[in-house]
């Protein structure tokens, strides 16, 4: 069963992949690509800075609830990693409430600088589906795939994990980039030639938009279902971080000095956004392309308003407009996360 490692993913049309989105208590719920799987538009992500609290100190019982707000809320799309060190915690929420959740989680392709051998990726599956207490996962996805790390990837690592579709532990198979390596999505351009991938975890922001030309365009015409991420990190959440970063684009003349202190300012208005956070998920949340708007939080509360924020109706034409002007040009920015000697 590995003979569509290679296959170059025909164009689909779109009419028979991306059903009108459907509402549900409130959420909203929509296809994920070609897999077929109902998710919900707005995705708990149990990695990041918080790790559902326990990267900030709060206990294992509060990050089980904040799982289950999330749940409450309507989301069902939980996205976890053995990275994360949230999958335990993830299977207990999970107890009892498995039915109707979209489970995702993921295997990095290196420990170190050493390349992982198909079996050891698929190892670290049979473990995973241990920590979250269940038997097969809705998506497995490999971690955080360096562009260096692709043909080892296809040659060694895909036809395990087909084979571990093939034996029921995984429904999907997705991959996901390392942004703050891969500015350029160098990754996903390349596994868009691969239909085994079914899904992309791609990175896309209000001052990182390149995916729109480089990915949404073909994900949509082949049906690969995306998850986005970073579309809220500090530089969004923390006023002198995006001043720090302002002054730094300006000093290296990649933005001009009249940018100012405020250079957001203008999208919080009566008809527009409510703050900056509210601003960055409404802005990726509508970008044509995008199926899932991962989020993380430790915080009920900030659960609730990102959730609110997500089903919200696009930001004013306008402001669109004056983001794509200004900041349209800019990459990298926003992508705070670990960085990995090339």
């Amino acid at each position: 069963m590995v003979g569509d490692i290679g296959r170059v993913a025909k164009p689909t049309p779109l009419g028979s992949l991306a059903p009108p989105l459907m509402s549900e208590g409130g959420m909203q719920f929509t296809t994920l690509g070609r897999t077929g799987l109902r998710v919900s538009v707005a995705g708990l992500g149990c990695g990041g800075f918080s790790r559902l609290g326990l990267g900030r100190g709060k206990t294992e019982a509060e990050a089980i609830a904040v799982v289950h707000a999330a749940l409450e809320c309507g989301v069902n799309l939980i996205d976890t990693a053995a990275a994360y060190g949230t999958e335990e915690v993830v299977g207990r929420a999970l107890a009892g409430r498995r039915d109707g959740v979209v489970l995702a989680t993921k295997a990095m392709a290196r420990e170190g600088a050493r390349a992982l051998s198909g079996a050891e990726v698929v190892a670290s599956l049979e473990a995973s589906l241990t920590r979250l207490g269940t038997d097969r996962v809705e998506l497995f996805q490999l971690h955080a795939v360096l562009p260096r790390e692709y043909g080892h990837v296809m040659a060694e690592i895909v036809p395990a994990l087909l084979r571990a579709r093939d034996e029921g532990k995984i429904r999907h198979i997705g991959i996901t980039e390392t942004a703050p390596n891969d500015h350029a999505h160098d990754t996903l351009v390349r596994a868009l030639d691969h239909a085994v991938w079914e899904t992309f975890m791609v990175a896309f922001n209000m001052m990182h938009t390149n995916a729109r030309d480089t990915v949404f365009a073909r994900t949509k015409a082949q049906g690969v279902g995306t998850l986005l991420m970073f579309a809220v990190r500090n530089v969004f959440s923390q006023a002198e971080r995006l001043a720090e970063e302002m002054r730094a684009l300006v000093a290296a003349g990649t933005l001009p000095a009249e940018v100012g202190a405020d250079p957001l300012g203008f999208l919080l208005h009566d008809g527009g956004a409510s703050s900056l956070i509210d601003a960055a998920y409404r802005f990726v949340r509508h970008e044509p392309g995008v199926d899932v708007v991962l989020f993380g939080t430790s915080d009920i509360g900030h659960l609730s308003a990102n959730v609110a924020s997500i089903l919200k109706p696009p930001l004013p034409a306008a402001d669109q407009a004056m983001l794509r002007a200004r900041f349209g040009h800019l990459v990298g920015v926003g992508l705070d996360g670990p960085k990995v000697a090339g």
